[in-house]
């Protein structure tokens, strides 16, 4: 009974110190949907209980999170972080393993996606991108897996020259503004932004664009944000590297209610993400603009693309409706992407259908698997098309490029 007893305490005090050890600040880096997302946890324990807050950095965004639900059970820590997701609420949940100064976190995001990360007290570096056929260290790539890049993995176009995204005087400007239209598959007025080019007119006829953003974004703060998507066309445009074309910046999420202005809808499963707002697209916003602006209405005057769950829809949408689109791109696409079969399960038709179908990712990007199936299973099945790795991870810098290159490469005679 006795070395039951002292048993017993030795493992009560054992818990405490791990609790007590919990107090502090701790800091991990995850690869998520987004990209590189910079945690700094601070916690403050009570027993079994665990409050605190999570400071969280991605790339010139910062935000600030209170921490709910936590706990320690043993060697075991769990809470919840709550995001607003287009006026969704979005429950993120965090299990980790305590092991000293060390805690090995799994992160997973509704049911969509997961992510592994170890927070220590101390920073972790940013790891080098890997040489081709080496691997980033386990945990570092897309939810927990490594990068590795292969031979493929190149630059098939130099970065763009600088100043390509800055605003500038002396040369004309289209115009971007919010649209509103009433979706039928939604049941809801929803908007969306339009960019028409310098000298729009009636009197002519213009391919469109159909340019989506990614998880965190909406129609108007990302692709819009800071004009940049408005401002590399039009430097295209000054420069004669593309001929003027509409671009429509839909809300990507068609969630059962009001996405675009965050009320109601889906959180937890995102199924505004998929089937909704496809038909959303196909069936209400393709019909509004032409309705109400002069374009092309052939299915070759018709190009999608969009930055990862975007670049994912793309792909899905895309490819899924070729008497819709000819001109396809995915920039660092998600794991939203179908199987590459599914994507193309008839390389014959996209082989004769397809004028464009556009892949890129960066070497940095721990989801640059996905693009890397896409493009294995497209080289396999010998369906032409454009493969470009550059230097960046999953960010904006690389969706900016990505911008910058296909559109110089659509509505080609």
């Amino acid at each position: 009974m006795k070395n039951l007893m002292t048993l017993l305490t030795f493992t009560v005090f054992s818990l405490s110190a791990i609790a007590a050890d919990l107090t502090g600040n701790w800091k991990a880096d995850f690869e998520t949907q987004r990209g590189i997302q910079k945690y700094t946890f601070t916690f403050k324990q009570d027993g079994s209980t665990v409050s605190g807050k999570a400071n969280v950095e991605m790339t010139d965004q910062k935000r600030e999170a209170e921490l709910k639900e936590g706990k320690v059970d043993g060697d075991t820590l769990s809470f919840v972080e709550l995001i607003n997701a287009q006026g969704n609420d979005l429950r993120i949940t965090y299990t980790g393993k305590v092991s000293g100064n060390e805690i090995k976190f799994s992160r997973q995001v509704g049911d969509f996606g997961k992510s592994e990360a170890t927070a220590k007290r101390e920073a972790m570096a940013q790891p080098a991108a890997p040489a081709v056929g080496q691997r980033a260290p386990a945990g570092r790539g897309g939810f927990g897996g490594p990068i590795e890049l292969k031979a493929d993995d190149k630059a098939a176009f130099p970065n763009p020259p600088d100043g390509y995204d800055q605003k500038r005087e002396g040369i004309e400007h289209g115009k971007l503004e919010r649209v509103d239209y009433d979706s039928k598959t939604v049941g809801v007025k929803r908007w969306m932004q339009v960019y028409t080019p310098p000298g729009y007119s009636s009197a002519k006829k213009y391919p469109v664009l159909y340019l989506l953003h990614g998880i965190g974004g909406n129609e108007k703060e990302e692709w819009a944000k800071g004009g940049v998507a408005d401002v590399i066309l039009d430097h295209l445009l000054a420069a004669k590297k593309i001929g003027p074309m509409i671009v429509v910046f839909p809300n990507g999420n068609a969630a059962g209610g009001n996405a675009a202005g965050g009320t109601g809808g889906r959180s937890a499963d995102f199924g505004g993400w998929g089937k909704p707002f496809e038909d959303d697209l196909i069936k209400d916003i393709i019909p509004f603009i032409q309705a109400n602006y002069s374009v092309k209405a052939d299915r070759e005057s018709r190009a999608l693309a969009g930055l990862s769950m975007g670049g994912g829809q793309s792909l899905n949408i895309g490819l899924g409706n070729l008497d819709t689109f000819a001109w396809v791109g995915g920039f660092s696409s998600a794991p939203n992407t179908k199987p590459p079969e599914q994507l193309v399960p008839n390389p014959e038709k996209a082989v004769k259908e397809l004028r464009l179908l556009y892949i890129s990712c960066g070497n940095k990007d721990g989801l640059i698997r996905i693009s890397q199936g896409v493009h294995a299973y497209l080289k396999e099945k010998n369906v032409p098309h454009t493969w470009h790795v550059d230097e960046h991870a999953h960010d904006f810098q690389h969706w900016k490029k990505g911008l910058y290159n296909f559109s110089q490469l659509l509505f080609k005679q």
